[in-house]
């Protein structure tokens, strides 16, 4: 008999399955170039002529933001699958997944950081920001109780008395 979603608990892998579904949304929030579009107003000539003026945004702020968000959630997702991947024997395993844990954090906390420069200097309303800041915040979470879990492993690995 299966359990029924809404009382299911956090599978082991959640910081896993959370990170790559933040990956996906924050991905195509950026193909849509944030959410910026180009500002457009209408003014008269002296000649009573009606003139349409487009402000575009920069480009090229647009295109730095975005190779920056890529590159720290390629990252995050580097270092959440390279600490998934050791599993700890001994105490220097143990400190190198750490590390790793650790560094997929530090993605965290630089991906709320470009974020919130994005709603500082973009003409979107903080808003569409948002979900996404309670996405990483809870990923952080996440990734914290994961590393957490560590401790119990290295009390194993203190009674067989590895190094």
């Amino acid at each position: 008999m299966s359990v029924p979603k809404g009382k299911r608990g956090l599978s082991k892998m959640e910081f896993y399955h959370n990170a790559r579904k933040l990956r996906e949304e924050i991905i195509k929030m950026l193909l849509r170039d944030f959410g910026v579009r180009d500002k457009i107003r209408k003014v008269r000539t002296e000649e009573n002529l009606e003139v349409t003026i487009i402000e575009e945004y920069p480009s090229w702020i647009i295109t730095s933001l975005r190779d920056n968000i890529v590159r720290i959630l390629r990252d995050l997702i580097a270092n959440i699958t390279a600490g998934n991947t050791i599993y700890p024997t001994c105490a220097d395993e143990l400190r190198l997944r750490r590390h790793y844990q650790d560094m997929a954090i530090v993605n965290c906390e630089q991906l709320l950081q470009e974020i919130q420069f994005c709603a500082d200097i973009l003409p979107v309303k903080l808003e569409k920001f948002l979900p996404y800041a309670d996405t990483i915040e809870f990923e952080i979470q996440l990734l914290k109780g994961w590393r957490k879990s560590g401790n119990k492993l290295m009390q194993k690995i203190n009674q067989k008395g590895g190094k």
